[in-house]
């Protein structure tokens, strides 16, 4: 055991607990190996459970077909086995090359030929065959795309900015991003063992043989970083494990504020799982922001739970012991100083759609994507257009936090050629979309998700229809938010801090949430439960019908919500729940009134 870990050895509840089979089959996997290789190469069609937590360190999720179980009722024949591979992009930077390779690969051995784009800034590839596993991760690699740590049980993708501005700060916040990825990417040599021959492609991916800062068991489960700017919140701040604000001064990035114990995931009924907004725990300077990451997760290594998966999360630590108690442990561990945190003032989204200047002489062009899915359909191409942009300019690739993408590095005269060929494939452009549509967000789900309890990314279209009619008739549809849907409660849609938010319940019905806002600095509260999907717009038509009448000015739905019914009787009258417990969490509990 390393020095740092002797130091830092786990105590109370996280020691003392007998610990989950998920902490064995780490404990036992001689640094994520397991016998991954062996089935890799063998006649299995998947993978043995144990191995199945293994493969998502390396950026893999075991997966299915869940249209097909119809079809094994009436034959009894199984079908393939499928698997989701998952890139780690700190920032979603992409070169040209690097698109085009993934481009390439999702044309080949995904089942609908398509890329997604996640909200963490990265690439996933859906239904990929194990015949296929070996080929997509040598390919990647060889375009120094990594997928490690993409999954599993360590820090996954840090999220930033991702504009590509030429300013000093921004390009600091992507340093910073790189420089946490990959201080915190495991170093075990098992990733090149079984994908890559034993051969190191990428200097981004570690190289030895032990772990010396997360041992032989990991972390207790996922930990999120996302680094964000008061002015672009688009990283969700708040909702991550380790949140940093930078603050900006004379330009420059002279530090972060540092927030802990954000996470969105939650488990229907269970009262004692919630979202939560991470806490303020203080100012850290520049030069420190990276060993700040570190320790926060040093903590969780730590102190986090292992005997219960649904409570091994930051949030439930410091839940327990409180933000003075945490931050008193983070000092004991930092060599530098922890100071106040500073006021930033209210946070703000910016989607970077559209043409802008990076500050350089040169523009970037962001440009939206339903639901994060660049396929290719008949009234629409963008995947056809994405490549041609990017063999036609040579351009890098940017993945938002908010599923869209933006192209770098393009002259004037280049913008005006791009936006001609989005028309030409019949992409919509920034003064097409509505504010209902440009803002939202769903979550893939069926058929590919395991954890899918209800459509999600394919209902979210018709949904989002709906509601922009009764947005047009009510006059709303200038006011922007933010509509997000999931097809179960673990959020990774970040539906709780959404103005709207549909969160499914079972098949084809919703809990609908209410009450976050765009700057995704305040959590949606449950509005109500189980309603049928043809029913969901109709639920919220008396609620969409006062804040068209009561609103201040340009106030928005989750302002307006929080104002006019969270301090009061009516929301009960309104909604049939009871406010949450927490400013701070939302419970999935329902109580009715």
């Amino acid at each position: 055991m390393s020095e740092d870990q002797n130091k830092n050895k786990p105590t109370g509840r996280a020691m003392r607990a007998e610990q989950s089979a998920v902490e064995v089959a780490k404990k036992n996997s001689h640094h994520l190996r397991g016998s991954i290789q062996e089935t890799l190469t063998g006649t299995q069609k998947s993978f043995g459970s144990d191995d199945v937590t293994l493969l998502k360190f390396h950026g893999i999720y075991q997966q299915e077909d869940r249209d097909a179980r119809a079809k094994v009722k009436e034959t009894g024949i199984e079908p393939e086995t499928w698997f989701m591979v998952r890139t780690r992009n700190p920032g979603g930077r992409m070169t040209a090359a690097q698109y085009r390779a993934a481009d390439d690969l999702a044309e080949r051995v995904t089942y609908n030929k398509s890329l997604r784009i996640t909200v963490r800034q990265g690439f996933q590839f859906h239904g990929v065959v194990k015949s296929n596993l070996k080929s997509v991760m040598a390919g990647l690699n060889k375009a120094l795309i990594s997928t490690l740590s993409a999954c599993g049980d360590v820090s996954r993708n840090v999220m930033a900015s991702p504009a590509p501005l030429a300013d000093e700060a921004h390009q600091a916040l992507l340093a910073f991003a790189r420089q946490i990825a990959t201080e915190l990417s495991p170093q075990t040599k098992a990733y090149y063992e079984i994908w890559l021959n034993g051969e190191k492609h990428s200097d981004s991916n570690g190289g030895a043989g032990e772990e010396p800062f997360y041992g032989d068991q990991y972390l207790p489960r996922k930990f999120k970083i996302g680094i964000a700017l008061p002015e672009d919140n688009s990283v969700d701040v708040y909702t991550q494990d380790c949140g940093l604000i930078a603050i900006v001064r004379d330009g420059r990035v002279a530090g972060v504020n540092l927030l802990a114990g954000g996470g969105l995931g939650m488990t229907h009924r269970k009262e004692d799982t919630f979202a939560r907004m991470a806490s303020p725990v203080g100012y850290v300077d520049a030069q420190h922001v990276v060993a700040a990451a570190k320790i926060v997760a040093s903590i969780f290594r730590d102190h986090g739970n292992r005997a219960d998966r649904r409570h091994a999360r930051l949030k439930y630590v410091i839940e327990e012991w409180g933000v003075d108690k945490f931050r008193e442990e983070f000092k004991k561990r930092a060599d530098f100083e922890l100071k106040p945190a500073v006021d930033v003032g209210p946070m703000k989204l910016n989607d970077y759609l559209g043409a802008w200047p990076q500050g350089d002489g040169k523009f970037f062009y962001g440009v939206w994507v339903e639901n994060g899915r660049v396929i290719d359909t008949p009234t629409s191409r963008p995947k056809a257009a994405f490549r041609k942009i990017v063999d036609r300019f040579n351009c890098d690739v940017i993945l938002t936090p908010n599923q869209s993408l933006l192209f770098a590095d393009l002259s004037s005269a280049q913008v005006t050629e791009l936006e001609a060929i989005l028309r030409e494939h019949g992409v919509k452009l920034l003064k097409e979309l509505s504010l209902v549509r440009r803002y939202a967000m769903a979550c893939p789900a069926l058929p590919t998700c395991g954890l899918a309890l209800a459509e999600s990314e394919r209902s979210m279209p018709d949904i989002l229809s709906e509601l922009e009619t009764e947005f047009e008739r009510l006059g709303l549809l200038d006011l922007p938010l933010t509509v997000r849907a999931t097809g179960c409660p673990n959020g990774c849609s970040r539906p709780y801090t959404a103005d709207i938010a549909f969160v499914g319940r079972k098949d084809e019905v919703y809990d609908i949430f209410v009450g976050g806002r765009l700057a995704g600095d305040r959590l949606a509260e449950l509005y109500a439960e189980n309603v049928g999907r043809a029913e969901l717009v109709a639920k919220l038509r008396p609620l969409l019908e006062r804040w068209s009448k009561e609103r201040r000015g340009e106030e928005s739905l989750g302002d307006y919500y929080d104002r006019a019914f969270c301090n009061g009787q009516v929301r009960t009258i309104l909604t049939g729940s009871k406010n949450n417990p927490s400013s701070e969490r939302v419970s999935s509990s329902f109580t009715t009134a």
